[in-house]
């Protein structure tokens, strides 16, 4: 029996990167799992590719499209897996996107992209997972924050805020949810290597903030106690845990997972 034999778990952004590793983990540990990303077909086949890995774990595995800032979408999103397994016990907000852009170069329109992503993308994802778990009798909410949810860097102010607003959603959730027995944790990682990332350096280049590919990434990595970035493995030994019955005790925190790159 895994850790989360039984239960029924949603991902967003599942299609790659940290919501796909998370999933992944989630399977290999018991649990029936939705991957859910606005891209369709990678998505399904991230889903096609772990069937094997549902069976030898116990569980079953689905897809969705979904973009986490449309109410609809998500609603149907989460009709679909309690449709396919019976309930929702575990939804994991993790969509998240990041354009950089110099402090003084913000547009209304970048800040509005990130922020409906990162920020109302998460609350909506939290308000709808409640509204099927608060009748099944409880369930568990858990956010993707960031080690930028602690400090504001010059060249991804909209990205820090949208961490931020995961870090206050958060809180603000468990402190509503906890009478219907729904717990609300999150999880901050560092610099991890994904497919995000590398499309964050480039980014950082285009600006004038890096000089060469892998210059970013050595810059904010200076400082990481464990001495190399992230793999998306080392994040899921936490999120498989606040899945997890061991963490039913806990809510309204967010665990750093930064090799030690932000002590707070």
């Amino acid at each position: 029996m895994g850790r989360v034999s039984g239960r029924v778990c949603c991902v967003t952004g599942a299609a790659r990167g940290i919501g796909r590793a998370i999933g992944e983990a989630l399977l290999d540990e018991g649990a029936d799992v939705c991957f859910a990303d606005i891209s369709e077909e990678g998505v399904a086949d991230v889903a096609r590719q772990n069937e094997d890995r549902a069976a030898v774990g116990g569980g079953q595995v689905m897809s969705a499209k979904v973009d986490v800032t449309d109410r609809e979408q998500v609603a149907a999103m989460v009709d679909a897996v309690v449709a396919r397994f019976g309930r929702l016990d575990v939804m994991f907000n993790n969509a998240g996107v990041n354009k950089p852009m110099n402090f003084m170069d913000v547009t209304e329109a970048n800040w509005n992209f990130i922020m409906g992503v990162n920020g109302l993308g998460c609350l909506i994802g939290m308000q709808e997972a409640a509204r099927v778990m608060i009748p099944q009798g409880g369930g568990k909410i858990v956010n993707t924050a960031s080690i930028a949810s602690r400090q504001g860097f010059d060249n991804v102010a909209p990205y820090c805020a949208s961490k931020w607003a995961v870090v206050s959603l958060t809180q603000s959730g468990a402190r509503d949810l906890a009478q219907h027995n729904i717990t609300v944790t999150g999880f901050a990682p560092g610099v991890v290597a994904t497919e995000m990332w590398q499309e964050v350096d480039r980014d950082l280049m285009e600006i004038g903030a890096a000089s060469r590919p892998g210059e970013a990434m050595e810059a904010f990595s200076e400082g990481i106690l464990r001495g190399r970035v992230a793999r998306p493995g080392d994040i899921t030994g936490t999120t498989t845990f606040l899945a997890a019955p061991d963490s039913d005790y806990m809510t309204g925190q967010i665990i750093m997972i930064d090799g030690g790159m932000t002590l707070v």
